[in-house]
């Protein structure tokens, strides 16, 4: 049976895949969070079944359900892992009763959140949107960049395997390169940003790569390339199966020949391609589920340092 502390009390709704992870991963490694109930509308649903089994209360009623649980007043963070389109009524149901919500769907009602980036400048924030997958592991590299110079234009392509991939994902496939895409410019600092998500039927189910390309005004490479490694460290220190695959590449465009970049024409600059692989922990999803590992491992955190701020406001 779960044991009251003095930990900040959390839902999760979702019991699918990335819910069910997150809950586990609370369970196990959360040091300022505690669950506090698991939300699906499925009672036969395996997260529903795995929650009851670890002593977490559940409802198969939906936010409904959630609201009319006993311990729905001690919660505190809600993390959302259904859809973006659901997302929009459980946000305005939990913003009634001061909860604090975690997006992890596109839906981006709240501002783009990435930890390694700006996270202690949100966390005032009552809905903080944690992007998409591809966007948590590619975001943080055209940042990089940006920090030594200007990034004109930043593509990114995530590749997962098709297994990893559930419901959810493909429902929300749009949403992915819509947030992604203007997430790669509000946070990663280019001017132009755009996605894109490979779906890999390849057997055996291939780990996530992704790969970043920037055109960026003509910058120092080692000071480029030394901001890529310490940004790594900062998404790995929170994702550790989070890893650059080879070495940071560069190629220079000049006027003798420049690229031609949809929406900004003709451009010079500084090509720096950077190629990541991310291995899940595995808590609930198979090794190789990386797209989904790296959203529940990134909510994660924010709610970590939300609870830890909060608690150490009650403190003062």
């Amino acid at each position: 049976m779960m044991t009251t502390t003095n930990k900040v009390k959390v839902g999760i709704i979702g019991s699918g895949n990335i819910g069910t992870d997150l809950m586990i991963k609370v369970l196990r490694n959360a040091k300022h969070l505690e669950m506090g109930a698991m939300v699906g509308i499925d009672p036969a649903s395996d997260g529903l079944a795995r929650a009851t089994r670890m002593g977490v209360p559940t409802t198969a009623e939906g936010i409904d359900g959630l609201v009319a649980m006993p311990g729905f007043k001690d919660i505190r963070i809600v993390f959302d892992a259904t859809s973006a389109g659901a997302h929009a009524k459980h946000n305005a149901v939990l913003q009634e009763h001061g909860v604090q919500v975690i997006d992890l769907t596109p839906a981006a009602i709240g501002p783009y959140v990435i930890p390694s980036i700006n996270l202690d400048e949100k966390l005032d924030a009552t809905n903080i949107n944690m992007v998409t997958c591809g966007g948590q592991a590619t975001i943080p590299m055209v940042a990089a960049v940006s920090q030594v110079a200007k990034v004109h234009y930043a593509e990114i392509i995530a590749s997962i395997s098709s297994k990893s991939a559930g419901p959810g994902t493909r429902a929300n496939i749009d949403e992915f390169t819509e947030t992604t895409s203007k997430a790669i410019q509000v946070l990663g600092g280019a001017t132009r940003g755009k996605a894109i998500i490979i779906l890999n039927p390849a057997e055996p189910p291939l780990i996530m790569r992704d790969t970043v390309f920037t055109l960026s005004e003509p910058g120092d490479q080692d000071a480029i390339r030394t901001s890529i490694e310490k940004m790594a460290a900062k998404v790995q220190s929170y994702v550790p199966g989070y890893r650059l695959k080879q070495e940071v590449q560069f190629e220079l465009f000049d006027e003798s020949r420049p690229l031609n970049v949809p929406g900004l024409g003709k451009l010079t600059g500084l090509k720096t391609s950077v190629f990541l692989e991310v291995e899940g922990a595995a808590h609930y999803l198979p090794a190789y589920a990386g797209n989904l590992d790296i959203m529940t491992s990134a909510a994660l955190a924010c709610a970590e340092r939300l609870a830890e701020t909060r608690m150490a406001g009650q403190a003062v």
